[in-house]
This record gives C-alpha cells, structure tokens and sequence, in this order.
C-alpha cells in the first residue's frame, strides 16, 4: 500500500489493511496478554466461542480445558479453530488485535502437563509463586487436556497507526 492511499482509507477507514499489527508489536500482544476468544465450529455447523485464558510459547497458543467440555468433543470432530486477541486489560495503551485460524492438538500426556501447568499457572498468577503453586495444583485433575494451537492465518491490526493517519478523530 502506498501512502497516497492512506490518506483516503484515513477518511472512512472501509479498509484497516494500511494499519497492520507488525511483527514485534505481536510479540509484545501476545506475551502481554492472557486472555483470548477461542472459537470452534459446533456439531450442527455454527461458530461457537469463549473467552478463556492463553500462553503462547515456541509459535503455538496452549489454552487448557476438561475433557467434558464440548469444546473439546468438537475439536476432537474438526480440528480447525480460531483465536482473537485484544489489548483490552494488558496495559498496552493503543488499541491492538490480532486474529488467526489454526490447527488444535489436544495433549494429555505426563511432559506436556509438567511444563505447561507451572508455565500457565505463572502467567495468570505473575508475581505470586505462592499463588500460583496452588493453581497448578487446581489445574492437575483428571479429564484435565492441554490445547496446542498452531497457527495458520493471521490477521492484525493497530490502532496507533489508524490514529496517526487521521489525529482529528482520536479518542482523548
């Protein structure tokens, strides 16, 4: 895109593409935040989503629910999911999200639980090993899973630079 175009998508903003999220600005999302929406296709063929807790760790988002969730009976029918992540709560101040389509594995092995408990349960409990020892302990249960998220597609979008194209309309 060149920035003749810019100013014109400044004006009515009918296409973000000129605002993308870039690479380091991504990193610092996703290793900032905890919190993401995570959507899957139900059995009857609609989308179906909830916000749930995330670490992302070697390129991959690992998210953790029980066996008894339907999430997980229709992850186990059709792999394919989405993840949407926002700033909001993360205490970066411009306004940044990033979605991707990917692929979900589910682990229930030994390995993946001794890193991934601490490593999760740290993340949402920072600062506060007492605390989050506990919720480590908590996450141990029986029909506990691990979800691994590979991602495919990517699609991102930074407010900052929105705003930097057109100053007049920012919210103060």
């Amino acid at each position: 895109m060149t920035d003749e175009a810019a100013p014109w998508l400044a004006e009515n903003w009918e296409d973000v593409r000129a605002y993308p999220l870039d690479a380091t600005d991504e990193l610092e999302l996703l290793n900032r935040q905890t919190e993401c929406t995570f959507m899957w296709t139900a059995s009857d063929g609609h989308p179906v989503g909830v916000i749930v807790n995330f670490i992302f760790r070697s390129g991959r988002f690992w998210l953790t629910a029980s066996a008894m969730r339907k999430r997980i009976a229709a992850i186990r029918r059709d792999g394919r999911v989405c993840i949407a992540v926002s700033s909001k709560g993360s205490g970066i101040t411009q306004r940044r999200s990033l979605s991707y389509t990917g692929r979900c594995v589910l682990h229930d092995d030994g390995a993946t639980k001794a890193w991934f408990y601490p490593d999760f349960a740290a993340a949402m409990r920072p600062g506060d090993p007492e605390r989050a020892a506990a919720f480590t302990t908590f996450l141990d249960s029986p029909s506990r899973l691990i979800l691994e998220v590979t991602p495919d597609t990517r699609i991102g979008y930074d407010g900052a630079k929105m705003w930097a194209a057109s100053p007049s309309a920012e919210p103060r």
